[in-house]
């Protein structure tokens, strides 16, 4: 084992598993390919997904880098970040993550991220500027405290200014250039 391996591997295959199907389904659901039946599946799976996180962060807290390694910490912040229908565990997963990232053993910016979807899912103004709306007339931000400082606290967990971050999910968003990971970067409440 060298210093880069993940302590638990099969835990870092499963998260990684579920991420990539999960931002597959989620890829297609913004592009309109899916049926009712697949919607359906999709929540199911997202419910199960965040029902195995939950388990890992009672047994192990926050699974970083040391745990899982870098792609899994990842997954596991991409399945935190898509359990919007559980706000409680939502908020509980980011404080978690960001005691992770404050001991070096995951990213800033993964909790900004994160803590502003909690922000915007339990109704609050959201701190970063990372949560954003597609719809018809483009993308937009959701609700943001104190915009005037947005730029600086952005900067504090390594994002670039807010102007830079929308353009380039502006040209991610055009027809024909939709993402494969965009849902880690639009809050879609209906979906």
């Amino acid at each position: 084992m060298t210093a880069a391996d993940p302590l638990l591997p099969e835990l870092a295959r499963e998260l990684i598993d579920r991420a990539t199907k999960a931002a597959i389904h989620r890829a297609a659901r913004l592009r309109n390919h899916l049926d009712a039946v697949r919607l359906g599946q999709g929540r199911h799976s997202d419910h199960a997904d965040t029902k195995v996180l939950r388990r890992v962060l009672a047994e192990y807290d926050w699974p970083g880098h040391r745990l899982v390694g870098p792609d899994a910490a990842r997954a596991a912040w991409s399945i935190a970040l898509h359990s919007d229908d559980e706000p409680d565990f939502q908020r509980a997963a980011a404080i978690l993550l960001e005691r992770a990232a404050q001991a070096g053993d995951a990213r800033i910016d993964h909790w900004a991220h994160l803590h502003d979807r909690a922000l915007i899912t339990n109704g609050r103004l959201q701190e970063y500027g990372t949560q954003l709306l597609l719809n018809p007339d483009g993308v937009t931000l959701c609700p943001l405290r104190a915009p005037e400082s947005l730029d600086e606290r952005r900067a504090t967990v390594g994002l670039p200014p807010i102007t830079v971050a929308l353009e380039a999910v502006r040209r991610r968003y055009t027809v024909g250039h939709l993402a494969e990971d965009a849902s880690t970067v639009v809050f879609a409440g209906a979906a």
